[in-house]
Order: structure tokens, then C-alpha cells, then sequence
């Protein structure tokens, strides 16, 4: 027995493993890591795996970046944790202001969480509190748009709309307003990106005029919808919306888990829109890949209404027991070094052209819908009908296809449904994406295969 199979079995024997149905697991071998390095994951066997999603779009700068891992030492010999409510240190102060300094204007205050789903919690209620506290407890509604998704907790799953992920718990969720997406992989043949999403903000705008008195926020995925199959959309649907939400009085939550720290070709996807959310999330990308935090930034008129006399009861009660956790800030702060010093945001603009350029003959495959970028994320739509874009059947995982085939190969592509994806750490080659395009059209090819 090889020792992939052993770790396998003892694995199997006691694990339950996140999105997965594990009966998969009869036939399709899980694969066991024993270290990495740079763009290479290694199972125990030898066997080396380029990692295309970046392990859930967290690694931007490669795995055990040696000036993350030095701060991270550093700091685990200084303090590894202390509770932040009564209590401060000094790398979530730093930490803080420099967030503050480098998100759109306006955004004055931090809040930390977990994880990204946690975080979303946070502004969520954060909104809801604010209303409350300004005498209006009739704003206690989200609208959001279609296809959208903010992670799995009750909460965050009642503001998404990816039915793999929110249909088992419906009677669950809050009510929730679901608006048309932007999505500009369904705008008519000839309409360009900004004149598609010109159009569906109007559906966003008849909402907000109809429900701005009973909602307190919106809340979506800016630039490029992520779980949802790596839709995108045009930039001037966030500053529309912006626009709207100032003038009916109601907040907007930019989600950034996925799209931030440089991975739509700006350092924060808002950005682009020129627009300052009151609530952005950030998450993932923030440790550069290494722990689990999300910050939520909101501006100091939010942070006033919280702001009072003890008896008034009027605080934002909510904690999580890791919150500021300084070894994550210290892996965040060695993260926006690497940005602050190494010019990643130019050079990723060549990667990103590269990706276009390696992938462009799929646009004439006869099952590629479409091939579609935003910055450092690619994707490739399968379908069974390249004209009308009919899509396979659900049922027949051919995405799992290109997934084992690029296995073989020895990379890392998980792709959505039937959308193959590259979303790289930012240190990928341009030999490496070559290789990587290669790798996914023959995966497409065969799985594309009737």
C-alpha cells in the first residue's frame, strides 16, 4: 500500500471533508498533501500538483512564501493570541491602519472576524443595527442579486442564490429580495459589457424605489461572481448602484472575499467603479493564504451609531473568540508587504494577458460557450450546444472530467458545474499558464467528448 493510500484510509475512516459527497470517495481517490512550495502542492507519494485555484482563491503569493512564514515566526514567539475586546496588540493596530490607508476613502473603521462567511454575518447585522439604532427597525431587509454567493452559514446563504448550496435549507432562510443579475454571459449577441449592465440595473432600480423603505442594505459580489460559475459584469453596474443606494437611503455591502487584493486587475474591485461601499469585506487573499481572518471595514457614521452610553444598549455585541488574531495579522501584514514592494499589481496585468492569450483558440471550440476574463481570473464555459448555449446536463459531471484528467497531468483545476477556471497564485509563469491552457483544452476535449 502506498503511502497516499494509507493517509487515504485513515483519513476515510475519520474525516467528513467540506463540499463533498463523500461516497465519491469510493471511486475517486482523495489526495493527501504533505508539503508545498511556490505554485507545487506534493502528495505523500511524490506526485506534484500546480495548484490553478489557488486552494480556494486564498494563495495569491505561493505556498510557504518564506517572508510570510518568517513574520508568522516571528510574531508566534512574541504573542500567539490575546481576546481584542478590552485588549489591543500592536499587529491588528498596524494591521488596521493599513487597511484603512489603502481601501476607498471613507472607509475608517475595522472589524475582524474568522472567516469570510463570518464576516458577511458582521455586516449583515452591523446594517440591521444601524437602522435599528437610527429609530427605523422597518429596514431589516437584503436585496441581492441573482446567482450571488456570500458563503454557507444561515445568513449568508438567505443573501445567495446558488441553488446547490441554499435549495436543502430554504425553510431556514430569511426573506430575502432577489434582483436579475448583470451577468453579462446571457446579454444579447452584439450588446456590449456596460450597455448589458446599464440595462439590468434598472430591474436593481425598480427595487430600490419600490423597497427602500424596508431595506438595509445590498449586498453582491463585485466585478465577478464567484461560486455562482465565475459570471462577470461591467464595472458602471457598481457605480449605478452606489448612486441609488445614496439617493433611497440604503446601505451597500461590497463583498470582497474572492475578488479582492488584486485579483480582478485592481487592488479592490470597487475600485474600478470608483464607488466606496459602506460595508466592503475582505477575507482569503488577506493572509495571502495562510489563516483564517476577514476584516470588515465600514466608515465612521455607522461606527457613530453604535457609539453611546453603556445603558443606552446601543453596542454592536457580537465577537468571535480568534478575532484579530495576531499571527493572522502578521501573516496579512508580511501579505500587503509583498503588494507594497513588489509592483504585483503591473505584473500581474502581464499574467493576466498571457492567460488571455494561452486560452484565446478555445473560443472556437465547438463546446466553449464562451471564454471570459476579469484580471487574474479566467474562465471557459462548456456547453452541449455552442449556438444556443444549452448546458450539459448537471448530471453528468463533465467538469469532474477535466478535474482528473488535469489530476493525471498533474494540476490542480476544480472547475464549477461545466466552467472550467484558472485563478493562479500571482507567482504562476507565463511558461507554467502555457502549460496549464494546455492541460485544460485537453481536459475540455475529453470531456466534451459524446
Amino acid at each position: 500500500m502506498s503511502l497516499n493510500d494509507q493517509w487515504m484510509q485513515r483519513d476515510l475512516a475519520v474525516l467528513w471533508h467540506p463540499c463533498t459527497q463523500m461516497k465519491d470517495h469510493e471511486k475517486l481517490p482523495l489526495v493527501p498533501i504533505r508539503r508545498a512550495e511556490g505554485i507545487w502542492l506534493e502528495d505523500f507519494d511524490g506526485n506534484r500538483y500546480l495548484d490553478a485555484v489557488s486552494s480556494w482563491w486564498t494563495n495569491i503569493f505561493g505556498h510557504c512564501n518564506p517572508r510570510i512564514n518568517d513574520r508568522i515566526k516571528q510574531q508566534l514567539d512574541q504573542l500567539e493570541h490575546v481576546m481584542l475586546a478590552g485588549f489591543s496588540h500592536a499587529p491588528v493596530i498596524e494591521l488596521s491602519e493599513r487597511l484603512v490607508a489603502m481601501t476607498p476613502e471613507g472607509l475608517d473603521r475595522v472589524f475582524y472576524a474568522d472567516n469570510g462567511s463570518s464576516g458577511i454575518e458582521v455586516a449583515l447585522k452591523m446594517s440591521h443595527h444601524y437602522w435599528l439604532n437610527h429609530d427605523q427597525p422597518q429596514k431589516k431587509r437584503f436585496a441581492t442579486i441573482t446567482n450571488g454567493y456570500h458563503g454557507e452559514t444561515l445568513g449568508t446563504l438567505a443573501v445567495g442564490d446558488v441553488a446547490l448550496f441554499t435549495e436543502t435549507y430554504k425553510a431556514l432562510l430569511m426573506d430575502c429580495i432577489k434582483v436579475p443579475s448583470p451577468d453579462c454571459y446571457h446579454r444579447p449577441e452584439g450588446v456590449s459589457w456596460e450597455a448589458h449592465s446599464r440595462l439590468m440595473f434598472e430591474h436593481m432600480r425598480q427595487t430600490l424605489a419600490e423597497h427602500h423603505h424596508e431595506l438595509a442594505a445590498v449586498i453582491l459580489e463585485p466585478l465577478v461572481q464567484g461560486a455562482g460559475g465565475m459570471r462577470m459584469y461591467h464595472p458602471i453596474y457598481l457605480t449605478l448602484l452606489r448612486e441609488a443606494c445614496d439617493e433611497y437611503g440604503v446601505h451597500l455591502i461590497v463583498d470582497e472575499i474572492a475578488m479582492g487584493f488584486g485579483r480582478t486587475g485592481t487592488l479592490f474591485a470597487c475600485e474600478q467603479a470608483h464607488i466606496t461601499p459602506d460595508f466592503l469585506i475582505l477575507s482569503k487573499a488577506l493572509t495571502g493564504g495562510y489563516l483564517p481572518m476577514a476584516a470588515i471595514l465600514t466608515t465612521n457614521q455607522v461606527y457613530q451609531a453604535f457609539y453611546d452610553e453603556y445603558d443606552t444598549l446601543r453596542a454592536f455585541l457580537h465577537s468571535h473568540t480568534y478575532t484579530g488574531n495576531p499571527l493572522a495579522c502578521a501573516a496579512a501584514l508580511a501579505t500587503l508587504d509583498i503588494f507594497a514592494q513588489d509592483n504585483v499589481i503591473e505584473k500581474n496585468q502581464v499574467l493576466a494577458k498571457c492567460m488571455g492569450d494561452a486560452t484565446k483558440h478555445l473560443q472556437d471550440h465547438p463546446h466553449v460557450a464562451e471564454v471570459r476574463q476579469t484580471g487574474m481570473i479566467l474562465a471557459i464555459e462548456m456547453v452541449k450546444d455552442k449556438v444556443t448555449k444549452e448546458p450539459f446536463a448537471w448530471q453528468e459531471r463533465r467538469g469532474l472530467k477535466v478535474f482528473e484528467h488535469a489530476m493525471a497531468k498533474g494540476a490542480l483545476l476544480r472547475p464549477l458545474g461545466s466552467v472550467v477556471y484558472f485563478i493562479p497564485p500571482y507567482v504562476i509563469t507565463p511558461e507554467q499558464i502555457h502549460w496549464l491552457a494546455e492541460v485544460a483544452t485537453e481536459g475540455i476535449d475529453l470531456a466534451t467528448r459524446d
